[in-house]
């Protein structure tokens, strides 16, 4: 985190306490649009739901604009139709854009509020609590879906939100949503998060890029666990400034650290 404003947290997978921390406070305090890291959400709630089937592809349209917000796809061009499985490891704007309008309002806001992203951690002393505003039409429920507008969360209601994934993993993951857990592990071995690759070590985990409300600078989020297949750690990378690919370089040092502990056990 050298030369870099932002917050790192390391939890432990089984107890939820922390393990590790840079800037505790700002994870506590800092309330973030969590732009693609909520993929997993959405996309769980429509396999689980039975609107959606993952084996499906969807045409990625790159271009996206939504009520005159730039979304477009940033991924290889040559991935040009998406399976479930596909659009979480290539974080697939289009893909999900279309997907999403598959849930109506209440059934968004409610799978966001599942996972606690609207509710303190207990992590911290003090916390900002993430809201979850309900959305007014079509546009902005792509744009919630997206991480993008109408949700604001804290990074220590992120981890505790993937935390609650790491814990389905290690109980055994529903066939339903395995897709959601294959693409995570995707996402970094060959995707959008393979900034965090560490050989040797099979690591799930989603970036995330969104502007702030007050400002167009873009700030970063990572949030992942490790082993991907029976997780002992979760954490969360929040980088005030730059994209989720940075922050996905910070956790890899993490994750390659973690690893070298394990191996000397």
């Amino acid at each position: 985190m050298q030369g870099q404003v932002g917050a790192v947290v390391v939890a432990a997978v089984e107890s939820g306490e922390i393990i590790a921390s840079h800037n505790l406070a700002l994870a506590a305090g800092r309330l973030a649009r969590p732009g693609s890291t909520l993929k997993p959400f959405v996309l769980m709630t429509l396999l689980e739901s039975g609107k959606l089937d993952a084996n499906q592809k969807l045409l990625c349209r790159r271009v996206l604009r939504i009520g005159g917000v730039k979304m477009d796809c940033t991924h290889p061009a040559s991935v040009a139709e998406l399976d479930a499985k596909e659009a979480i490891a290539y974080s697939c704007n289009s893909y999900f854009a279309q997907a999403a309008t598959r849930l109506t309002w209440a059934e968004l806001q409610q799978a966001l509020r599942k996972v606690g992203l609207d509710s303190p951690s207990g992590l911290a002393k003090s916390e900002a609590t993430g809201h979850i505003e309900m959305p007014s039409g079509l546009e902005l429920l792509q744009l919630e879906a997206l991480g993008d507008r109408g949700v604001e969360v804290t990074p220590l209601e992120l981890l505790v939100a993937y935390r609650r994934l790491a814990l389905i993993k290690r109980k055994g993951v529903p066939e339903i949503d395995g897709a959601v857990f294959a693409g995570l592990e995707d996402s970094v071995a060959f995707g959008m998060a393979h900034a965090a690759y560490v050989d040797g070590i099979r690591i799930a985990g989603k970036t995330g890029t969104a502007a702030s409300r007050e400002t167009a600078r873009q700030h970063g989020f990572f949030v992942g666990f490790a082993p991907a297949d029976k997780p002992a750690i979760v954490l969360v990378v929040y980088l005030q400034q730059g994209r989720g690919s940075d922050a996905a370089a910070v956790a890899q040092a993490v994750f390659a650290e973690s690893a070298k502990e394990s191996a000397a056990k």
